[in-house]
């Protein structure tokens, strides 16, 4: 990356000059393009945004119902002061896109977060050839490689029915959007009631526009604020909340439980023991290592930079083994687990 570059790094995020807009921007611009709506990729206070259709709702939700929103579908291509930009999924969570950037010189994609395990609830991932990758590497080491999503899914489902059949409740951790969603997707409703987190109630409800099949999650699922109601049953039920949504309060309402973290970083032993959660599963919405060589590869781009999480391991890794020009790309994006 150079400073006549398509693509540039400025400190208000990556910038294309030629075209006059910046991607996933962590300050206020004018012109930005959003991969994703997770916090740290889409934030308040841009003139315009310009993303994948299918984030209107929850863009709207998350900033505000006046932002200026335009949404392109998936492999349409439109000119912005001769730049030609397209969005191709990311399958990372409902409405995530990797975003290709090109003129007559050079072809860029920023991937923003991607995965490439098919979780039923996102449009899967595309490899898209490129000359410049911008590529996450959250779980860029050889200890992360996931299990099969439906394995993890049936040994959730077996700790659900063993809390339920000890009399105990279960309080489940996940973000509430992307996560929780592919969670909803694959619980076992015949077991117990489910009630979920207000922040997580209205991510579904802003996604239904773009997701109708996200019915089933807001028709088999009641409010947190309703498990008095549930107490009367005398039957243990199941409780899905965001990390930061778990309070004494929420903890009092429980009362015998168990807790499970459900995260890419239950891959690292003693985890859930930090956390002090009983049970960690190992689900995460970021590809893994073995993805993560994938996708670079498939682009056939002679540049990868390198952005959050194990950075410099991995930039290095994709240099000597692959023989690739990698380096690393220091950015204001999280971890989004």
């Amino acid at each position: 990356m150079t400073p006549n570059s398509l693509i540039t790094y400025t400190n208000k995020g990556l910038y294309c000059k030629e075209g006059d807009f910046y991607i996933d921007p962590w300050k206020k611009v004018d012109k930005a393009i959003i991969t994703h709506a997770h916090a740290d990729h889409a934030r308040w206070g841009m003139k315009s945004y310009l993303a994948y259709k299918g984030n209107e709702g929850i863009l709207k939700h998350r900033l505000g119902k006046d932002i200026g929103f335009r949404g392109e579908d998936f492999n349409t291509p439109v000119t912005i002061n001769g730049v030609e930009v397209t969005f191709f999924p990311a399958g990372h969570i409902p409405g995530s896109a990797q975003v290709r950037i090109r003129n007559k010189k050079e072809c860029w994609v920023v991937s923003g977060d991607y995965k490439l395990n098919q979780d039923g609830i996102s449009h899967p991932f595309e490899p898209v050839t490129c000359d410049h990758f911008i590529t996450e590497s959250t779980f860029g080491l050889p200890v992360f490689q996931w299990e099969e999503s439906d394995e993890v899914f049936r040994k959730l489902n077996l700790y659900w029915k063993d809390c339920f059949d000890a009399g105990e409740n279960l309080l489940l951790s996940a973000y509430s959007l992307g996560k929780s969603q592919r969670i909803l997707a694959n619980l076992d409703y015949s077991i117990g009631d489910v009630f979920v987190h207000t922040a997580i109630h209205q991510s579904n409800l802003a996604l239904l526009d773009q997701f109708p099949s996200f019915k089933l999650f807001t028709n088999n699922t009641r409010l947190v604020k309703e498990i008095s109601k549930a107490k009367a049953k005398n039957k243990p039920f199941v409780v899905l909340s965001p990390p930061a949504g778990i309070s004494d309060a929420l903890i009092k309402k429980l009362g015998k439980h168990r807790s499970a973290s459900c995260s890419g970083w239950m891959a690292m032993r003693g985890t859930k023991r930090w956390n002090n959660y009983d049970k960690g599963f190992v689900i995460s919405d970021h590809a893994d290592w073995n993805e993560l060589n994938t996708a670079c590869l498939a682009t056939k781009a002679e540049n990868i930079y390198v952005t959050h999480g194990y950075s410099d391991t991995f930039s290095r890794y994709l240099s000597e083994k692959h023989g690739l020009n990698a380096q690393v790309l220091k950015t204001q994006f999280g971890e989004g687990e």
